[in-house]
């Protein structure tokens, strides 16, 4: 018989042996004790007690946590059944949330929670989806012209940049090598990782995000077809109508997100000046961008930093990863509304890397005379900050 018939037949016997095997336990000892020695039933009501040993623990506060639970009770909550009783709700989310705030495996979770593996595991995918559906509409609301003017006006008052209406940056989020993925998701940095392209506002606050992309990708392909720019070029999305800066008469300027050097110049997206001899005007134009664009660096730091899940390879098929990090943006800008800034909200990025730089083409010369207009417009008396030539 040819040799490997018989190693095929051998595999096969083998794996037909293995579905075979009967599980040892129907709910393994361990897990039986769940209600009694489960660190929700022995940890829960004391942390209620205390609100900064909660917050720590579940990285938000008391209030925001019943609030949560309140709007996906009724997603996430199974029926009973004649074999067992379901695990709570209340019990689904607090493991959930365990898991992004601390980084820790479905091993882990088995063992504190006395869950099974594949059920903490299926909990958090289905807390995970049911916190984007319904609360993504809520914490990531569709941009509007009203908003956009708002969060201009936010990024003249607070980065004294003005016409900027969000600034945009991505990065590799570490997951685990995917079966069968080939070098899709394999990155510059020599790790697998899916991309996280997102625009903050100057409040720390996420306003729209792409999430999936392989790891192999760039910032500049990704945002540019994303969603978003996809509708600001089929003019979707209303953007404010283009006007002159702050206190002066003209030339009027349009609206546009900023970026770092990665991203192709653009009418609607600022990057800073290219090469190393510039000019006091084209400096003092970089030094300005780089203080409106620290805001999505600023919100990539609180939210690796909140939510530990982001400091290790997330081990889970990409899909279920893109699943986390969805949630756990929704539960920054969550958290960020109810509970506002706090002094452990570091802004140091742990866990997530920047995108390659690709080459990218120049700008048109509507956009380089854009840009020209906001170089000579902050070296002038009303468009200067008083600390800028200390800083170029």
């Amino acid at each position: 018989m040819n040799p490997n018939r018989v190693a095929a037949m051998w595999l096969l016997y083998r794996r037909i042996k293995r579905r075979r095997i009967k599980r040892k336990y129907w709910i393994h000892p361990i897990n039986r004790s769940r209600e009694h020695t489960g660190i929700f039933y022995t940890l829960f009501e004391e942390l209620r007690h205390d609100g900064s040993k909660f917050f720590n623990f579940f990285r938000m506060s008391i209030a925001s946590f019943d609030e949560l639970h309140e709007k996906l009770k009724n997603e996430i909550q199974h029926q009973n059944t004649k074999m067992r009783n379901c695990i709570p709700s209340r019990e689904r989310l607090a493991l959930t949330l365990r898991y992004l705030a601390s980084g820790c495996t479905f091993t882990d979770l088995h063992y504190s929670f006395r869950v099974g593996i594949s059920t903490a595991r299926k909990i958090v995918k289905e807390v995970c989806q049911a916190i984007w559906l319904v609360m993504k509409n809520e914490c990531i609301r569709e941009l509007s012209k009203y908003q956009l003017e708002t969060i201009a006006s936010d990024f003249e008052k607070n980065a004294n940049f003005p016409h900027c209406i969000g600034a945009v940056d991505g990065k590799h989020v570490r997951i685990n090598c995917p079966i069968r993925s080939g070098s899709m998701f394999f990155n510059y940095k020599d790790y697998y990782s899916v991309v996280l392209m997102a625009v903050a506002d100057s409040k720390y606050r996420f306003v729209y995000v792409n999430v999936g992309s392989f790891g192999k990708d760039c910032d500049p392909s990704i945002f540019k077809q994303s969603t978003l720019w996809q509708s600001i070029q089929t003019n979707s999305i209303q953007l404010p109508e283009e006007k002159c800066l702050p206190g002066t008469e003209s030339p009027k300027v349009p609206y546009y997100f900023v970026g770092d050097e990665a991203f192709g110049l653009h009418t609607h997206l600022m990057r800073p000046y290219g090469g190393t001899h510039l000019t006091l005007e084209k400096k003092i134009f970089n030094y300005r961008l780089c203080r409106a664009r620290r805001y999505v660096e600023c919100a990539f730091g609180i939210l690796s930093n909140k939510w530990r899940i982001f400091h290790r390879p997330i081990n889970a098929e990409p899909e279920f990863a893109v699943d986390i990090v969805k949630a756990c943006i929704v539960l920054h800008n969550f958290v960020r509304e109810r509970d506002g800034y706090l002094p452990e909200d570091t802004t140091t990025i742990s866990g997530l890397e920047d995108l390659p730089r690709a080459p990218t083409a120049r700008g048109g010369l509507q956009a380089n005379d854009v840009r020209k207009i906001l170089s000579k417009y902050f070296v002038t008396p009303i468009g200067a900050v008083p600390w800028q030539m200390s800083k170029v």
